[in-house]
């Protein structure tokens, strides 16, 4: 498995070895000894799957409690990270990757981070491990367009968003914990 050092203290981008023929191809997408082996030690808890079409923008999302392990299986999808963490030294830097199923990269993000994408393509899949169960009253929510993050997202026209992300605080407006 290849290993990079995001500019983000502590996120990686991971990209498993891929097997392929003219069946197709062969990835293991997770094994807690390789990725012990890696220096990510967290257990998983629980997996999900989104699917979205061209447009749709997920996020900005945190949750102090849970690090992800994040995969693009169908579709292109434009992958954000922002450190959340105020002690961090790159704290509300964010970082920015194009994911899709042809080379297999699975970004890991920290506990502290928020996390957000935009589909490319139609029918964008992404899977994503987390740490903790999901909890509506743990996670929050930043604005995706926050002029602060100044996130260039790669849109051509108004991203489509849940209400509750386009109702989303910037962080100049958030309630201080």
């Amino acid at each position: 498995m290849e290993i990079e050092h995001l500019p983000l203290a502590g996120a990686l981008m991971l990209t498993p070895k891929v097997f392929s023929d003219e069946r197709g191809f062969f990835k293991e997408t997770y094994s807690s000894r390789r990725y012990h082996e890696c220096g990510i030690t967290d257990e998983f808890l629980q997996d999900n799957l989104s699917l979205s079409r061209r447009n749709v923008l997920r996020g900005l999302h945190g949750d102090a409690r849970m690090a992800k392990l994040v995969e693009v299986i169908h579709g292109r999808a434009f992958d954000v990270i922002v450190d959340f963490r105020p002690d961090s030294a790159t704290y509300l830097r964010w970082h920015a990757s194009v994911l899709s199923p042809l080379r297999g990269e699975q970004i890991y993000i920290p506990v502290g981070f928020l996390h957000g994408f935009l589909a490319l393509e139609n029918e964008t899949i992404v899977a994503y491990k987390q740490t903790a169960a999901y909890d509506p009253a743990a996670e929050f929510t930043v604005a995706w367009n926050d002029p602060d993050l100044a996130i260039e997202w790669p849109l051509r026209a108004a991203p489509v968003l849940s209400p509750r992300d386009a109702a989303s605080p910037t962080l100049r407006s958030r309630p201080v914990a």
